[in-house]
């Protein structure tokens, strides 16, 4: 299992681009597009709490737990 995210879903769903989320939540356009394009490999409770506050949405709308991936953290 690994852990993925909604935010490219909810950008959509609120008519949102990267700009838009890093000027309302006042994070960096970097960790915005990181997390878009899921290759990020953490993210904080202060950067959950702002996202989302901005979409109004609770933790399990915008993280989820991926079954069909395999995590290869284990071979490391």
């Amino acid at each position: 299992m690994v852990v993925k995210n909604n935010l490219r879903l909810l950008m959509a769903q609120h008519k949102m681009n990267i700009q838009d989320v890093s000027d309302r939540t006042g994070l960096s356009r970097k960790s915005i597009s990181k997390l878009y394009h899921e290759i990020s490999t953490q993210i904080t409770f202060d950067v959950i709490e702002k996202l989302c506050n901005l979409f109004e949405c609770e933790i399990g709308d915008l993280l989820y737990l991926d079954n069909e991936t395999k995590n290869d953290i284990s071979r490391k």
